[in-house]
């Protein structure tokens, strides 16, 4: 499963290259001594679905606040102390108020927290999310994580990896003397999970607890509405990048919420796996109702032609009977509550508008 999920995860997760392992390994361990005493050196760069809390659109008032929450939080339980999911223990001496959770945006927005840094790829940014981290600093990943020195003019007082291929190489042990680091084995996979437990790292336990209740609610909510259109009924996932087309499977992004939120089946490829290679010959036995296609930042726009123009694609059941949609690709590839609940709008509005 791990090597599925490499395949699947895009550009976000593409960090882990032997140049940043020898950057890394080069840098000294005193340089990350005092995030404190750093300035900022990165630059500054739909509506929410009903899961995510209420956030300021402005990322400078949305810091304030989280700020003034923080000050204002009882400090009774702490200093706080966690074990991360790969057996790290980080001491938290106060509520964190400056969050640095690179991936992590959509789920610390939902808990009505504004991060510090928002994950980039060079100028690109989640889109769907810019509504609420308009103005937040971008951090660019398109050459691998951050460096040290970076994360630390953003002056963290907690890190939070979302999966445990951002710790390799040596960025765990120069991150966690910058800021407490916690990391995730892989945090898109079981959101209900994640989600509480961020909620406890940022003092946020009932307003995790509201946004899951308000996600099962729309879920279940859109359940009733697609009623027999989703009975007995399965979708797949067709993702498009640069490399090629790629079955998406039920364990992560999209693909979970058809396959475990709104009651899809899962298509026979990746019944068991993460994700699949498709080719143009094994459509005609895609046992599928339904078919998404999901374009990764128009990467893959010569492979949707390629199957779109193919007279195998032309000639499926599926597409005669208009069963095939191209759909937006970051919420479909993204992790997190808000994105999810705009894959549930979009499926509703789709199949039952």
């Amino acid at each position: 499963m791990l090597a599925s999920y490499r395949q699947l995860l895009n550009t976000r997760s593409a960090c882990r290259s032997i140049a940043l392992a020898a950057a890394l390994a080069a840098l000294p361990l005193s340089g990350c001594g005092n995030g404190k005493d750093v300035s900022a050196s990165a630059a500054s760069p739909s509506a929410s679905a009903s899961a995510s809390a209420s956030a300021p659109a402005s990322a400078s008032a949305s810091l304030s606040a989280v700020a003034d929450a923080s000050a204002t939080a009882s400090q009774a339980e702490y200093p706080r102390v966690f074990k991360d999911e790969l057996g790290h223990e980080l001491t938290l001496p106060a509520v964190p108020a400056r969050i640095f959770a690179p991936s992590m945006e959509d789920s610390l927005l939902s808990l009505g927290v504004v991060p510090v840094a928002q994950w980039a790829n060079g100028s690109n940014v989640q889109d769907y999310l810019q509504d609420q981290l308009a103005g937040v600093p971008k951090a660019d990943f398109s050459g691998g994580l951050p460096s040290p020195e970076t994360v630390m003019g953003y002056k963290p007082d907690l890190i939070v990896l979302n999966n445990s291929y951002y710790a390799e190489n040596g960025v765990y042990e120069q991150y966690s003397k910058i800021a407490p680091t916690y990391v995730f084995n892989n945090a898109a996979t079981d959101l209900t999970s994640s989600i509480g437990q961020l909620g406890a790292l940022l003092g946020r336990e009932a307003e995790a607890t509201k946004a899951l209740e308000n996600y099962r609610a729309k879920a279940e909510e859109a359940k009733q509405k697609l009623g027999a259109l989703a009975e007995g009924k399965k979708a797949a996932i067709i993702r498009f990048n640069a490399k090629g087309m790629f079955l998406v499977g039920g364990d992560y992004f999209g693909g979970y919420v058809l396959a475990h939120d709104l009651g899809f089946g899962k298509v026979k490829p990746v019944e068991k796996e993460s994700s699949a290679d498709m080719s143009l010959e094994l459509l005609p036995d895609l046992d599928a109702d339904y078919i998404f296609l999901v374009n990764d930042s128009h990467s893959g726009d010569a492979f949707v032609k390629e199957l779109t123009d193919s007279a195998l694609w032309k000639n499926m059941k599926q597409v005669k009977e208009g069963h095939t949609y191209e759909v937006v690709d970051e919420s479909w590839l993204s992790g997190g509550l808000i994105a999810s609940g705009k894959v549930i709008d979009q499926t509703v509005g789709l199949l039952a508008p």
